[in-house]
């Protein structure tokens, strides 16, 4: 195995669209949402064990998770997690792994991904994997994933690509990208075949994401370079937490892959969904004859079609005329709403954060 080879994991975010079941203090990267005995993130942690070695993988998350992470990835060592005392974005996180890890290996080539996503072609997402970072370790590349869309999603980014020259791994340059269209341009995109989602996995190697946040980000490239020969040491939270209180918050995407000239995108297929929304667990989730996406054992259905319901083991539920529902109980929090407006759910958090308190977020 390529000792060269570093994994970024992000793992800091609260995953508001899936409340109520990611709650603040427990967010969705740290549950079983599939139910198959792991957390998302323990899946997303195993899935690059066969792309880089377990030393050489690094989870960013909030301060607030750290007995999260060790409880749950048994055997990683704490240099390996990276603590963020604020969040500011996935700039800063990728620039803070990035200086991390040129302090320990100036030769690294990194794949970074979000530890909510779900792979189901494990063996096709490692094929690609390995693809993109043999070709980043050849060219000055800053790759980006694209999931060919299979429906016009409105809650997906999407990324347009040049056409003209396909580069070997079948990688196309970068054209444009477009965050969560209206459903008449994610439909004309899908006609026009030039558009991929974006999946949000990148791959370079050290130098050339070094060299794009100093060009793109120099504010923020500069505050994390400062801690050079303090990364890996005793003094390294203290500097972060001086970092990050006047660090602005910023995306990867917005700060520098929408602005570098050497954005280039490989097509893949993996089974790959963002598990962003409910509607994104209904689409992968097995359905009943009624299109019913059920996890509860005592759930009585009449006349209801294409929910996805999510009860407590136990809890009796007796639905009636209900289609294109998300129910959804957890921790004395009931959420019923329309797939079609899910996008509303963050706006129905932070409503309840003002007129409820902290209690139930």
């Amino acid at each position: 195995m390529n000792t060269n080879n570093y994994c970024i994991i992000m793992a800091g975010g609260v995953g508001t669209r899936f409340w109520p079941m990611s709650r603040s203090g427990h967010p969705k990267q740290f549950i079983d949402i599939l139910g198959t005995g792991e957390s998302l993130l323990q899946q997303t942690v195993k899935r690059f064990y066969s792309v880089c070695p377990p030393e050489n993988i690094y989870i960013v998350t909030n301060e607030i998770y750290y007995s999260l992470v060790k409880e749950q990835i048994k055997g990683i060592n704490d240099n390996q997690i990276l603590l963020e005392p604020a969040r500011r974005n996935t700039a800063p996180c990728i620039a803070y792994a990035a200086y991390k890890i040129k302090d320990i290996n100036p030769n690294a080539n990194i794949v970074v991904a979000p530890s909510d996503h779900i792979i189901l072609k494990e063996d096709n997402f490692t094929e690609v994997i390995q693809a993109g970072l043999a070709a980043s370790k050849k060219h000055k590349w800053l790759l980006t994933l694209g999931i060919t869309p299979s429906r016009p999603d409105t809650g997906y980014g999407y990324i347009q690509f040049d056409d003209a020259k396909t580069h070997e791994f079948g990688i196309n340059k970068v054209k444009t990208f477009t965050e969560k269209p209206v459903l008449e341009m994610a439909q004309q995109f899908l006609q026009s075949g030039d558009f991929l989602w974006n999946a949000g996995i990148f791959i370079w190697s050290l130098t050339s994401i070094l060299e794009a946040l100093e060009k793109q980000l120099p504010e923020i490239s500069s505050l994390f370079k400062a801690g050079s020969g303090k990364y890996n040491t005793p003094d390294e939270q203290e500097f972060i937490k001086e970092t990050y209180a006047v660090c602005k918050s910023i995306s990867i995407d917005y700060g520098v892959m929408e602005k570098a000239q050497n954005v280039y995108v490989m097509a893949a297929d993996f089974g790959w969904s963002d598990l962003g929304t409910w509607r994104s667990l209904y689409e992968i989730r097995e359905k009943t004859v009624d299109g019913n996406a059920i996890v509860g054992k005592n759930i009585m259905l009449y006349n209801t079609k294409n929910c996805i319901i999510n009860m407590p083991k136990e809890k009796l539920v007796v639905i009636e005329g209900l289609e294109d529902y998300i129910v959804v109980e957890n921790d004395n929090i009931l959420l019923i709403c329309k797939k079609t407006d899910e996008q509303l759910i963050r706006q129905f958090v932070n409503d309840v954060t003002v007129e409820k308190g902290d209690k139930f977020v």
